[in-house]
């Protein structure tokens, strides 16, 4: 699969902002314990966890691209932050291109077909479980 010009929600260069809800939503975990979750996750999956954007500056997010609107009427533990689109509320996410330029942005997991995204219940439980200290 060509994914740049099968996804045409990645940008050919360089970086730019989605908008959450339209292809998909976004799951935010800051540093390393954001790291550690993508990578438990692709451990989870085989190594296909779904696309997964990491951030080299500031708080170090790692952004989880779920399916649109599967975040909602969840609980999520402290530290998570949802990027979604509802009343009231709009959320951007920042997509890095495949190759080139992209710095601070990063893929830690590209993607790897338009409807492959990060299963929102799986990534629930992956943070449910490091909240109690399992795993």
């Amino acid at each position: 699969m060509d994914t740049q010009s099968d996804l045409k929600w990645i940008p050919a260069t360089g970086i730019q902002l989605r908008k959450a809800g339209v292809q998909f939503d976004a799951v935010r975990v800051d540093g390393d314990e954001g790291r550690e979750l993508a990578d438990r996750l692709a451990r989870m999956t085989g190594g296909a966890p779904g696309p997964v954007v990491e951030e080299a500056t500031g708080n170090r997010p790692v952004y989880f691209l779920v399916p649109p609107g599967s975040t909602s009427h969840r609980p999520w533990p402290p530290g998570v932050t949802r990027l979604t689109a509802g009343p009231n509320r709009v959320s951007y996410i920042p997509v890095p291109a495949i190759n080139g330029q992209t710095w601070p942005l990063s893929w830690r997991y590209r993607p790897t077909s338009p409807d492959h995204f990060v299963h929102t219940l799986l990534l629930r439980t992956a943070l449910q479980s490091r909240t109690e200290g399992v795993g």
